[in-house]
């Protein structure tokens, strides 16, 4: 046989097996699928135990840690895709916070923004991090800004990426609706509703394969109950702009002009309150720049961080 047909016959096969195994075991697929995008990523499972939860997490790569914290409904393969930028840079930390990915849920737990800035707190003191630099994505960013300023010593630094908790950033017509009927997108009812999240959340979805969006689906429809009352107690909890006044942290604050969850003015809300900020605008991006153009992403936080 001509081993160059030989080569191709191998890759169709490869291929067909994949397919079966996207659609007739999705679980397994998604898993492996996962388990690759964190090895090229040079990331590492790893789980802490905090009081009252787990909270498992990824690890890889050298340098300064960086903390990163993603948002509500998310999880720490979030930022798995664009780690792969970072980990020649930074030593990255990536947990999932409790009530998402794979920690713990305990539906009698507060998840208040406060609380879960002491859940933060509690797991860098686990691993033994004294000072790190931080960053967060929608509910993360807000988690995140909310531990800098109650301990600003323990923070170099803050990459927000369409950051809640600021008023101007809840005056997207998502969250207006939200407010007024309790309807959320990112609150799924039946695994059809998946397509329509990442309609919502990305302004160009990122390709995931049929097993991963299977699995995400299912993960959110049984988490509905959770998260109703998560989502609930954090647009519920205290605005940073009514606490304080100013939080001196450095920080780079980076928003999709495209985002449906939160308002793009919360980018210059946050600005006013970080007075040693920096603001990036970026075009033709939704609310998860990290999956949308993690390579583009990754540059201008280094560059940022090359600056120090």
């Amino acid at each position: 046989m001509n081993p160059v047909f030989a080569f191709l016959l191998a890759i169709f096969a490869l291929v067909i097996a994949w397919v079966i195994l996207n659609r007739v075991f999705p679980r397994q697929a998604a898993k492996a699928g996962i388990g690759l995008e964190r090895w090229r990523s040079c990331l590492d499972s790893k789980i802490a135990t905090i009081p009252g939860a787990t909270m498992p997490y990824l690890e890889g790569g050298c340098g300064e840690p960086l903390v990163l914290i993603h948002g509500f409904g998310g999880d720490k393969d979030n930022f798995t895709r664009i780690a792969r930028f970072l980990t020649p840079h930074y030593h990255l930390i990536i947990p999932d916070l409790p009530g998402f990915g794979d920690a713990s849920r305990d539906p009698d737990a507060s998840y208040q923004v406060t609380d879960q800035a002491k859940s933060l707190c509690e797991f860098l003191n686990v691993l033994g991090l004294k000072r790190v630099h931080l960053g967060g994505n929608s509910m993360g960013g807000f988690i995140v800004c909310q531990f800098a300023a109650e301990q600003p010593e323990r923070v170099a630094s803050l990459w927000l990426l369409n950051a809640a908790g600021t008023e101007p950033a809840y005056e997207s017509d998502l969250l207006k609706h939200y407010l007024a009927t309790g309807e959320l997108p990112m609150l799924l009812r039946s695994a059809g509703d998946f397509k329509k999240l990442m309609q919502m959340t990305t302004h160009k979805p990122p390709f995931l394969p049929y097993a991963i969006r299977s699995t995400l689906a299912r993960r959110s429809v049984a988490d509905f109950d959770l998260h109703s009352e998560i989502i609930r107690q954090v647009t519920a909890s205290p605005m940073l702009e009514t606490q304080f006044k100013t939080i001196d942290t450095p920080a780079l604050i980076v928003w999709g002009n495209e985002d449906q969850i939160l308002h793009p003015a919360g980018a210059a809300a946050l600005q006013s309150l970080l007075p040693n900020s920096e603001v990036r605008m970026m075009s033709d991006i939704g609310h998860l720049p990290m999956l949308e153009a993690p390579r583009r992403t990754a540059r201008d936080y280094i560059r940022y961080r090359n600056r120090f």
